[in-house]
């Protein structure tokens, strides 16, 4: 597992289990949905992440791009 299949993991479980709860408990969880999005825009643009910092202080190899 390299850090940027972590991240597409962690990201993509996050908005499911976000929009499940939205369907199932409460449609206010869809505002988690909205902040994963405007948090990986944010990224994009200014590299940081503190998910990846920790996902590379856990030991998670980096490998550029997909293959």
């Amino acid at each position: 597992m390299t850090v940027e299949r972590a991240i597409l993991l962690t990201v993509g479980g996050l908005i499911i289990v976000s929009v499940l709860l939205a369907v199932t408990v409460n449609i206010n969880w869809l505002w988690l949905t909205g902040l994963l999005g405007a948090h990986l825009v944010q990224a994009s643009f200014t590299g940081m992440c503190p998910v990846v910092m920790m996902f590379k202080r856990m030991g998670l190899p980096s490998k550029p791009g997909f293959t």
